[in-house]
């Protein structure tokens, strides 16, 4: 049996050394998070993917770890930079894409509008909770009819005294069946407006949606709005139009360019061990050409999407990050990380469809991460529209 070989001390887990590129601080978060996956989200992850449920009780460790609106300054908030939030993405989906769904819709979709366009009051009130993991949030803009098109909603919010009446459903909602609080978008008269819809508002209520294949480790809900009367203080008074919901899905979005590489750097990793203990004709497949091809391009795929997140996240730590460099990182940092998940499933063989390895867990999880939150087809057209200036949507 042929005997492996060192050629070169990189390190197949770190094959550019990226680590170099990162401070001692971002370091030591980036290793926290780490063992906590290891620990908590690891051992179990499998079995809450197959059961399909969320262990609430995550909430608040995750709280306590500082993970929850970690990039938002005050308000109990850790006030981390932009790179640090990444790499807390990159190791919560080395776990499950559903914990880093989780943390992204807690604090780039549900805290980041309330920081960002809400009251000094609304504030007060709900961001140290969040933070703390003590109330859970979801935020409400696709509808059963209005995806990539949400100016296309039907949500409406009516004045009626000095109230709002609002109605409407929205669909494929992360967290819609724990969350306590959801940040709901509804067209009114003066435009599309936020509103913070407590879970216990009368005529508000919740259907989770049952036999996924995909992001089974998290919850996803329909949020029923039927008459639904708000006061005026409900209102997210920072913001009107558009820019509001599509602000914090960009922010959300920085976030899964980290994430998916933890999926595929587990996949990969998943694949380079069982490649070298897999024996097969009486040596280990590792030592077979086609294998080692699969393995180079998954290294050079997680390695590569690595690098353009670290980089997109020192622009945004400089404040000179576009949105459509965002549309870029979502765009080819997905499509890779998919195509590293399917290879390893193929080097793995049988074994690679069991939840025994994380392999076709990650692979599902990753068909949903590259429909939500911006298809692959509407960023490849808002990247088209930024390299040509013509807008094709239409």
């Amino acid at each position: 049996m042929p005997q492996a070989t060192t050629s070169g001390t990189a390190d197949p887990r770190d094959f550019l050394d990226i680590d170099a590129l990162l401070d001692g601080e971002e370091l030591l978060l980036r290793d926290t998070v780490r063992r906590f996956v290891a620990d908590r989200i690891l051992p179990e992850v499998a079995d809450w993917f197959e059961e399909g449920v969320f262990p609430r009780e995550l909430a608040k460790e995750m709280g306590s770890l500082g993970l929850l609106g970690m990039h938002l300054d005050g308000y109990g908030c850790a006030g981390t930079n932009a790179v640090s939030y990444g790499l807390a993405c990159t190791e919560l989906e080395f776990g499950d894409s559903g914990a880093r769904s989780f943390v992204s819709v807690q604090g780039s979709l549900a805290m980041f509008p309330i920081h960002a366009y809400g009251s000094e009051e609304q504030k007060e009130e709900w961001l140290p909770r969040m933070a703390a993991g003590e109330v859970i949030g979801c935020f409400g803009l696709t509808e059963p009819d209005a995806g990539s098109d949400p100016s296309s909603m039907r949500t409406h919010a009516r004045r009626e005294g000095g109230d709002w009446v609002l109605n409407g459903t929205k669909m494929w909602i992360t967290n819609g069946g724990i969350a306590d609080l959801s940040v709901v978008w509804a067209k009114s008269d003066d435009g599309v407006l936020g509103f913070l819809v407590p879970r216990d508002t009368p005529g508000f209520s919740t259907r989770d949606i049952h036999q996924k294949l995909s992001l089974r480790a998290s919850v996803t809900s329909s949020l029923l709005l039927d008459d639904v009367r708000l006061p005026d203080a409900a209102v997210l008074p920072g913001v009107r139009g558009l820019r509001g919901p599509l602000s914090c899905l960009n922010e959300a979005r920085f976030g899964i360019i980290f994430g998916v590489i933890g999926a595929a750097r587990a996949c990969y990793e998943a694949a380079l061990d069982y490649a070298k203990e897999r024996v097969m004709f009486e040596r280990p497949i590792a030592s077979f050409q086609l294998i080692q091809r699969q393995l180079v391009d998954m290294m050079v795929s997680v390695n590569r999407g690595m690098l353009l997140a670290v980089h997109l996240g020192r622009k945004k730590d400089a404040s000179t990050l576009d949105p459509v460099h965002v549309s870029l990182g979502k765009f080819d940092n997905v499509r890779n990380a998919l195509e590293v998940a399917r290879t390893a499933r193929s080097v793995l063989g049988a074994n690679g469809i069991t939840l025994e390895y994380p392999v076709i867990r990650h692979m599902n999880n990753l068909e949903s991460v590259y429909t939500y939150e911006g298809t692959n087809e509407i960023h490849t057209l808002i990247l088209g529209q930024a390299i040509t200036g013509f807008g094709a949507f239409s």
